[in-house]
């Protein structure tokens, strides 16, 4: 709700002299562009960091696209989750300095756990290869895309869809009507029950369409699985390939036989070297997405702000 803000802010701020406020609103939001007004009227030496995952270019309805002028104008640093993020806002007329800090994930829930015990924990066959989808169910997730592209694929496989949404039944209609492959959707579940769940797949899947008003912003999906070990394989929508990191694992969006030449290339690569997890996932998701990698780059930006004030 971008036009929630807080009555009590100007006393919050004049008590506590902030030497930062870190703005953890998109800078369309009402709450932002207080923020930015409060601190230019009260505390001038403060400094303004904007955070924005916003990666569409798009014009916003009046009152908002004034509201993102004045925070961009007036913060001394943005944050953005993806290079796209931060692009969009220089676009928008920002043109100080920026850092992207990713979105994190907790690596001592999502860990490597045994395949085999975790598929006859959730009653899952053990020898069928399984990609899996875990969000929202609806429409601009691409689902559709990859039931299309498991009836291409010349290897049996088997694709598990868990959450909820307004697409939910169109996709159990559609996976009765298939004549190759087999398809489950489970409901969410807990962020706890999903560890076993990244570990008893093959392969995460996020096959995400890019509309008009929306596309992947970040996809946490993506690091919750490699934190597991298990590989995530990605339509080129949004901030995805930049997440995943790797070319071979990423196709074309909106493109059933691409996701099927991915799917099948990567089918092949785990047959010739079939790990039991990749350790090479793993460290990535322990270098650069914990929350104490996240943190430490917090940390880097607070200095790089201080530094600048001193000089």
């Amino acid at each position: 709700f971008y036009l929630h803000y807080y009555p009590r802010l100007k006393k919050l701020l004049l008590d506590f002299k902030p030497q930062i406020i870190d703005l953890w609103e998109e800078p369309w939001g009402l709450v932002s562009a207080h923020a930015c007004r409060l601190r230019n009227r009260y505390l001038p030496n403060t400094k303004i960091i904007s955070e924005t995952e916003q990666n569409l270019d798009r014009k916003l309805p009046p009152p908002f696209e004034q509201f993102r002028r004045y925070t961009l104008k007036h913060a001394d640093f943005l944050i953005g989750r993806s290079h796209e993020a931060v692009s969009v806002a220089q676009s928008k007329g920002y043109n100080g300095p920026a850092g992207v800090i990713p979105n994190a994930v907790d690596a001592n829930l999502f860990r490597p756990m045994d395949r085999n015990d975790c598929r006859r924990q959730l009653g899952w066959p053990e020898e069928a290869f399984t990609v899996g989808y875990v969000g929202r169910i609806v429409e601009q997730k691409g689902l559709d895309d990859l039931l299309d592209a498991i009836v291409l694929m010349p290897h049996p496989v088997r694709a598990v869809f868990v959450g909820a949404g307004d697409y939910a039944t169109h996709i159990k209609q559609r996976s009765l009507k298939m004549k190759k492959g087999s398809v489950s959707v489970l409901p969410n579940m807990a962020l706890s029950e999903l560890p076993v769940v990244m570990n008893a797949l093959n392969a995460l899947l996020l096959p995400s369409r890019t509309e008009p008003t929306w596309k992947e912003q970040f996809g946490r999906v993506l690091i919750e699985a490699e934190s597991c070990g298990t590989p995530a394989i990605g339509s080129n929508s949004g901030a995805i390939p930049d997440v995943i990191g790797d070319s071979r694992r990423i196709f074309e969006e909106r493109n059933p036989r691409s996701l099927a030449h991915c799917l099948n290339r990567f089918i092949d690569d785990q047959r010739r070297h079939n790990p039991e997890f990749n350790t090479g996932l793993r460290n990535r998701v322990l270098s650069d997405y914990t929350w104490d990698a996240v943190a430490e780059r917090y940390a880097e930006v607070y200095r790089e702000i201080f530094e600048r004030k001193s000089l």
